[in-house]
């Protein structure tokens, strides 16, 4: 569909700034910034945003949308749907599908699904193992949103635990090598403990103690050093303790910063207190910890020693999650209630609206060298979202989108609302319906 959009009277969050006023959209493109623009002809669609907030479309940089082989639980259609009616307009997406994203091959298999099903911009990870850094070598950066590593074992586990392997993988590339940090002798010894005490069925509050802050900490520092030594761009994924964020540093600007870190809606939102109530369902790896952990995420996040808010976005069946510990996977469905969830602390005055935008918008952008997206620019994509802050709704069975029918914020009534999201100039999501018009592209890069 091509075309006019002007949407009018709305407060633009962009750059640190919020300012009153229009903006016009061309096709696919965001034409022009006013503080009044005039409707000239009948044919242009105007979307009156009085009183509302206009945020660019958010970039989630770690999702895993379960296509190829685990669809079940989720596709890159129903998941891409759901992010729409969260303000999320792209997404990476992560490499521990079935088969894994493990060969240059298997990448293209995966950019060729979503050119034809997903409703929001895509790109996704690039999965490293311990013998396949020839396929590493393959991959162009210039195409790809980076490379993944696990370095303690998840769903569908890609552990690469081999030292050597690891040096030459952050010795040989120039991608950025995102990282899930949990140190797996450590996790192991502590749940043989707790099996040898309850056998499979161990209460879901020990979580934290199994895969614990040391897990962690051991886990995020070795791989820092190891960046520091070999001089790999490194970005470490969902930080969940307090400790590891002082491994990060604020003294830069993201722009120069070699090594990076990101954290996750669910650790700034659940602790261990959390887990009384909502058992598997708050089951993340790493996973959610204490309510002081939680805080001092919070802290570092707000004076940039964490760059990125993301949401690992990771659904399973409720009959999975409904298994023993042992055997109930980790990870929870998040896209659809991300920005509100943020919005409801900036409602408690945890963050600031143009905060939000930073980490969850600009930074991503810069992190990842995505090419006009992530701000609300004349000349950049027409990825935006507007928000209304006073309309409150409650989470339920009838209004989750995702594939796997549950989310974590169940019973949950957030005040904020998103009204319409527009990806690529197109309006794809108006209040609760998520429009059939699949507007997704891939994304470009600037390397």
């Amino acid at each position: 569909m091509k075309g006019q959009t002007i949407i009018k009277n709305a407060k633009i969050v962009n750059e640190g700034k919020i300012v009153e006023g229009d903006i016009l959209i061309e096709n696919a493109i965001i034409k022009e910034i006013d503080t009044s623009i005039s409707v000239k002809s009948a044919d242009i669609t105007v979307i009156d945003a009085e009183g509302n907030y206009v945020l660019p479309g958010m970039i989630d940089d770690q999702v895993h949308f379960r296509e190829p082989g685990l669809t079940h639980k989720a596709n890159i259609e129903t998941e891409s749907k759901a992010a729409l009616a969260g303000g999320i307009t792209s997404f990476i997406e992560m490499p521990n599908t079935n088969p894994q994203t493990t060969t240059v091959e298997k990448l293209e298999d995966k950019f060729n699904i979503a050119a034809k099903s997903s409703h929001a911009n895509y790109s996704f990870m690039f999965g490293g193992t311990n013998d396949n850094l020839d396929e590493i070598l393959k991959v162009n950066p210039k195409t790809v949103a980076g490379l993944k590593l696990f370095l303690g074992s998840s769903t569908g586990n890609m552990l690469v635990d081999d030292p050597n392997v690891l040096e030459k993988i952050f010795s040989s590339t120039d991608m950025v090598i995102s990282v899930h940090c949990e140190d797996e002798a450590t996790i192991r010894e502590n749940l043989a403990k707790y099996k040898a005490e309850y056998g499979d069925d161990i209460p879901m509050e020990n979580h934290p103690i199994i895969r614990s802050e040391e897990a962690c900490y051991l886990s995020s520092s070795k791989a820092i050093e190891l960046a520091k030594k070999t001089g790999a761009r490194l970005h470490v994924f969902h930080l969940s303790t307090g400790k590891e964020t002082n491994l990060f540093s604020n003294k830069k600007p993201l722009k120069d910063k070699k090594i990076t870190a990101e954290v996750c809606i669910h650790h700034l939102w659940f602790s261990d207190q959390d887990y009384a109530q909502k058992g598997s369902h708050i089951k993340w790896n790493p996973a959610v910890k204490t309510s002081k952990d939680r805080d001092q995420l919070w802290d570092a996040l707000l004076d940039d020693r964490i760059d990125v808010i993301a949401t690992d976005h990771a659904p399973h069946t409720l009959e999975e999650k409904s298994n023993p510990y042992t055997s109930a996977p980790s990870g929870g469905p998040l896209v659809q209630h991300a920005l509100v969830a943020l919005l409801e602390k900036y409602h408690q005055g945890k963050i600031t609206i143009e905060k939000i935008v930073e980490k969850a918008c600009h930074n991503p952008a810069i992190l990842f060298d995505i090419e006009k997206r992530g701000y609300i620019r004349e000349g950049y994509y027409a990825d935006l979202v507007i928000t209304d802050l006073n309309s409150p709704w409650t989470v339920n069975k009838d209004n989750i989108l995702y594939k796997c029918g549950w989310s974590p914020f169940e019973g949950n009534t957030f005040k904020s609302r998103i009204t319409h999201t527009f990806v690529n100039g197109q309006l794809v999501y108006n209040n609760f319906k998520v429009l059939d018009v699949k507007a997704g592209q891939r994304l470009t890069f600037n390397r």
